[in-house]
């Protein structure tokens, strides 16, 4: 499900994220809760493998949506039990940057109007020309 990135590949993703993703992935925090999570639901043999998730989530490669999915087919989690992990990993992992994984994921997904000739390279947008006309509704100044 997940595709394999090299860790070249990661951070070329890595360098392009928001500032909050980037703090979000390396924070203390965040590692604290994944940890609290899998100890309250008696999974800690599963704990490294849901970080590289949680962070595959951050930095824009898993969708936030099929996280649950993940859990169940990759680590073999009953339903419910990938529904409570899921549950509690989006409520203090992706919640508190849910903007920035909106703008990223909408980044990612939205195709572009038209295609660039390099990825990343946006093309510059033509502004209308204004038809100069004689403004009616102003005073002179005198």
């Amino acid at each position: 499900m997940p595709k394999k990135y090299t860790s070249e590949q990661f951070w070329k993703l890595y360098g392009k994220l928001p500032q909050e993703l980037k703090d979000a992935l390396f924070a203390e925090e965040t590692g604290n809760n994944i940890y609290d999570i899998c100890k309250r639901n008696k999974i800690e043999e599963s704990l490294e493998m849901i970080v590289d998730y949680v962070s595959q989530v951050l930095v824009g490669i898993l969708a936030p949506e099929d996280f649950q999915e993940v859990l169940e087919k990759e680590l073999g989690f009953k339903k419910e039990s990938a529904k409570k992990v899921s549950r509690e990993i989006n409520r203090f992992i992706f919640y508190p940057v849910k903007p920035a994984l909106e703008e990223l994921y909408k980044m990612e997904i939205a195709p572009s109007e038209k295609p660039t000739e390099k990825p990343g390279v946006e093309t510059e947008q033509k502004k209308p020309e204004a038809l100069p006309t004689k403004d009616t509704y102003r005073e002179p100044i005198e």
